[in-house]
């Protein structure tokens, strides 16, 4: 509830103007009924056929500003609560993005997706009900209540002895509701999953013919989703008909008795009727007070869940070390000033687990000065995109540290660090827009400097080729490129800025070998002061790098040159006899097919290499 105060504050008082409004409606319509009684048992008896008219023209007065006040102070109430809403969901997508890749493994992508449509959507109809019916339900409530007893105790008295059942009814249903509602929630995560799997996936289900199978597994999903939502729906719209019916039963009494107080002449029938006239405002009140606690209970269980999110700690946080030997004393204060003489980028020891469990690095150490390059290679699963996501601080080292010209990553403000890198990923994506628009990515380069990055990459001829060439419009995912003009797409983008780390992370799997030696030409050529962290499945692309770090299970088990992995690790000696002499037949390949055989000759030279393994030479362990 904390949470919700913060964003109800800044529309404090447009909610009690709303609030306000809906007082005033409620009152012209608790006295619409008494000025009925007062008509038929005072002015019509009397037969002033002026009187009756201007009475009447009261109640009709009444009716209208109840209706223009009620209209107002319900559009009132939405425009508050779509802008409480608004600024929540946007709080909860910067919390989603600023969240650590640790953190969203947790949340998973598909709950922050549902946290921040339904359970947004479920928090704006509360506060939007709540407002609507928040002040009407109870002033009816309370005020037909203390008008009938003081117009007629002993049929008040009737209506009295319901509202204890109701409510019972009312607690009983909110108390179930909830949990059954987060249930709900998180079920619906589960679907969102499957259909994101599904819609990314589409092309590859067909092609392996899992359609069927596809479609079973979101029938399930979905009829885990029918369920709970069924067992909801019944408890919710068990709260309406037992509330109805505990109201007409006591209806039923009063009219009895209302019979039979007439008939003895102890009241007259206007106060019958205006008595009827009240049950039923009453009536529809705790109807609507039932509607607030069953919307309340969808809002507050999707609260809950949002506020997880928006109150989840910062683990990914930019410290300061107390004294440059101090690494593990840390402040949120300042940060480390860089070191002139330190390499540019440096590796020190550092292991890592993604789940605090084994190993996916294990003891890595390397250092790149300026302008250098580093050439990983490994079967996969081995941890070279785990670099990647360290280097990035996507995740926190467990053990040793990351630095660059001396400065640990920790220490360096995230918009600062990242902005020295140009990155491609090895599952990277492209937005449905245009050529420009993808490598420029909203940072707000020239054309020249886009066209010059195309270039770099080897895209500019095919992009030339297109109709429209830089304003040509890419489908969504690139599902109108083939997969070496999307890598070369992605390539100029990580260029297009001049980076001062480059990395890719196989980002060359798709491109044929003469335009892999063209981009590494390019890259020579323009970008000699750019350090460079190549990681690929073909020797080829990585040969000629300063260093070359192989990789096997999270450890190093060879780092040098080519030249001296040649000589002293068996795994690279391995890799590069199958590679090499079947460079020739690959290069008539098509790019897939040249891919799927270097990721098998990575997996052949490992298991080779397992099963007769030899020490590292000295100074090569991770």
């Amino acid at each position: 509830m904390k949470i919700l105060l913060k964003y109800i504050k800044p529309y404090g008082t447009f909610m009690l103007l709303t609030l306000f409004l809906k007082f005033a409606a409620s009152m012209m319509d608790l006295l619409i009924p008494s000025l009925l009684a007062k008509i038929i048992d005072d002015i019509v008896p009397t037969g002033e056929v002026r009187r009756i008219f201007w009475w009447g023209g009261v109640m009709i007065g009444c009716a209208v500003i109840s209706a223009i006040t009620n209209v107002r102070a319900n559009r009132m109430a939405e425009v508050s609560a779509g802008g409480m809403t608004r600024k929540l969901r946007h709080d909860l997508f910067t919390k989603i993005t600023y969240l650590s890749a640790g953190q969203m493994d947790e949340i998973t992508v598909s709950s922050a997706v549902s946290r921040l449509t339904s359970d947004t959507y479920h928090v704006n109809r509360m506060l939007a009900r709540v407002q609507r019916l928040g002040v009407r339900g109870p002033i009816l409530l309370t005020g037909g209540m203390l008008i009938t007893m003081t117009m007629e105790p002993k049929l008040a008295s009737v209506l009295a002895a319901a509202l204890p059942f109701i409510i019972l009814i009312v607690w009983i249903v909110t108390k179930s509701s909830i949990p059954v509602y987060a249930g709900q929630q998180k079920i619906l995560d589960k679907m969102v999953r499957v259909l994101q799997e599904n819609i990314t996936g589409v092309r590859v289900i067909r092609a392996l013919s899992r359609t069927d199978y596809e479609r079973q597994r979101y029938d399930g999903v979905n009829e885990e989703l029918a369920k709970i939502e069924q067992k909801a729906d019944r408890i919710s719209s068990a709260s309406g008909p037992a509330t109805t019916l505990v109201l007409n039963l006591g209806l039923t009494a009063v009219i009895i008795a209302g019979a039979y107080l007439v008939q003895k002449g102890e009241t007259g029938p206007g106060a019958i009727i205006a008595f009827l006239s009240y049950f039923i405002l009453i009536l529809n009140a705790m109807l609507g007070i039932t509607r607030i606690f069953v919307m309340c209970s969808k809002g507050m269980a999707s609260l809950g869940r949002i506020n997880e999110v928006l109150e989840a700690p910062e683990e990914m946080q930019v410290w300061a070390l107390k004294s440059p030997e101090d690494t593990r004393q840390r402040t949120a204060e300042g940060a480390e000033t860089a070191d002139e003489h330190a390499p540019l980028l440096e590796f020190r020891d550092v292991s890592f687990s993604y789940n605090g469990k084994g190993d996916h690095l294990s003891h890595i150490s390397f250092a790149l000065q300026k302008g250098e390059s580093l050439g990983i290679i490994g079967a996969t699963g081995s941890g070279k995109s785990t670099i990647v996501n360290l280097l990035l601080r996507f995740y926190d080292v467990s053990e040793g540290s990351i630095l660059i010209n001396g400065r640990q990553i920790s220490t360096i403000p995230f918009q600062e660090l990242r902005a020295m890198f140009g990155v491609v990923f090895q599952n990277d994506y492209l937005m449905a827009a245009s050529v420009e628009e993808n490598i420029d990515f909203f940072r707000d380069l020239s054309r020249e400097q886009i066209r010059e990055a195309a270039g770099y990459a080897q895209a500019e001829a095919f992009i030339r080729a297109k109709e429209g060439d830089m304003d040509a419009r890419i489908a969504v995912r690139g599902n109108n490129l083939s997969g070496g003009q999307k890598q070369r797409i992605m390539i100029a983008r990580a260029l297009a800025a001049k980076p001062q780390i480059l990395i890719l992370d196989d980002a060359s799997s798709a491109l044929d070998y003469k335009t892999d030696a063209k981009l590494r030409k390019e890259l020579g050529e323009h970008f000699r002061d750019t350090t460079t962290i190549n990681i690929a499945q073909r020797i080829s692309s990585i040969q000629g790098a300063d260093h070359i770090l192989v990789l096997e299970d999270g450890r190093c088990i060879g780092y040098g040159t080519h030249g001296e992995l040649l000589r002293s690790c068996p795994a690279y000696q391995m890799i590069y006899e199958l590679q090499m002499g079947q460079q020739e037949e690959e290069e008539r390949m098509t790019p897939g097919q040249a891919d799927r055989e270097q990721t098998a000759d990575l997996r052949t030279a490992a298991v080779l290499y397992r099963g007769n393994r030899k020490e590292v030479a000295p100074g090569h362990e991770g």
